[in-house]
């Protein structure tokens, strides 16, 4: 099998170990087809190439379908690793808690978005008073003002449009930050950048798996921890877009 090998000389303990065992978890789900895995070490992981082709409808309705079985694969508990991995996992370079916990609110908010908050501030990428905003509504989402009833899902958890690949069998995808959360994360990653034929695939997915009434009023919330992420790296603009986020999501409430 043709290999495509990521090394990083000055990777963190267990950094491409997480990703391989986020690659076989949701490998497992048999839903989305995943990239597989060939070999990893310390300083690097090798995954099968992937051959290009141009986006297509019928792809990807494909993966919108299969994207909801792999997240009705389910997952031990919201904040829950890969099984055989204990320990934070990683979202591009940066690492990031992986505890279960009972309920999704209180994972996300205080696993996946308070932890970039003080980042995102000393990058100087956020205001001390837009800080406040986001952890005003952390402080809500934690004590479950988005808790439902559904279950911990399956998810990739860096489900941007770059790491979706369109090849001649249909969708594949690489990188995952796998671990258990709630369905519609993902599914607002994958909105935030754009993704071809984005349309067609969530509708695809709520075939599937219908969605619960007012997702897409949610997005902004579920898309808190992609933008706390990117605040605290890349620029200021993914810090408005954070605050922003935030105050659409306290509108909610």
């Amino acid at each position: 099998m043709d290999a495509h090998v990521k090394t990083r000389a000055d990777a963190p303990a267990g950094f491409f170990a997480a990703e391989a065992a986020g690659l076989r978890w949701l490998a497992a789900a048999e839903g989305a087809r995943i990239a597989r895995v060939i070999d990893v070490a310390d300083d690097r992981i090798a995954i099968e190439r992937v051959a290009g082709a141009r986006p297509a409808e019928r792809a990807a309705d494909a993966f919108g379908a299969a994207l909801a079985a792999t997240h009705s694969a389910g997952a031990a508990a919201f904040g829950s690793p890969p099984p055989g991995w204990e320990g934070d996992i990683f979202i591009g370079r940066r690492s990031q808690p992986a505890r279960p916990t009972a309920t999704w609110g209180a994972f996300y908010a205080r696993q996946r978005v308070e932890p970039f908050v003080p980042l995102a501030v000393e990058a100087g990428n956020l205001s001390a008073s837009g800080a406040e905003i986001v952890r005003r509504v952390c402080g809500l989402i934690a004590e479950g003002a988005f808790d439902d009833e559904e279950p911990p899902a399956r998810l990739h958890g860096d489900l941007w449009t770059g790491n979706v690949l369109w090849s001649p069998e249909g969708v594949v995808l690489i990188d995952p930050a796998a671990h258990g959360g709630h369905r519609e994360t993902d599914l607002a990653m994958l909105a935030l950048f754009g993704c071809p034929f984005l349309e067609r695939i969530l509708a695809a997915y709520d075939r599937s798996r219908p969605l619960r009434a007012g997702w897409r009023e949610r997005v902004p919330l579920h898309q808190l921890h992609p933008l706390a992420v990117h605040a605290a790296g890349p620029g200021p603009s993914y810090g408005r877009a954070l605050v922003e986020a935030a105050e659409q999501t306290l509108a909610l409430v």
